[in-house]
């Protein structure tokens, strides 16, 4: 009988040990997710990807321009716009 309390005993050891153990794994595993979660709700969102470049000029909308810049040098010329108005507009034509 002693042999089989024995056995019993360090069945329970076992057990308990082993339970114990998993306990433990459960618990840190828990606080490291917990602590990835916290560190990626303190990170900054992403940005949104820049725009992207214009698609490179046609012939007709080089043309178009080049009659624009034209139309404002003639203007610039019967002094309906100023020096500074005429740089002004040039500078949007030519974005």
């Amino acid at each position: 009988m002693p042999g089989l309390i024995r056995g019993v005993a360090r069945t329970a050891v076992v057990a308990g040990t082993a339970t114990a153990v998993s306990n433990r794994v459960s618990r840190r595993q828990q606080g490291r997710w917990a602590q990835q979660e916290e560190q990626a709700a303190q990170q900054p969102a992403p940005q949104a990807p820049a725009a992207p470049a214009p698609p490179p000029s046609t012939e007709d909308d080089m043309n178009n321009k080049i009659d624009q810049l034209k139309r404002l040098g003639e203007l610039k010329a019967q002094g309906v716009l100023t020096d500074e108005e005429f740089e002004a507009q040039k500078r949007q034509v030519l974005a």
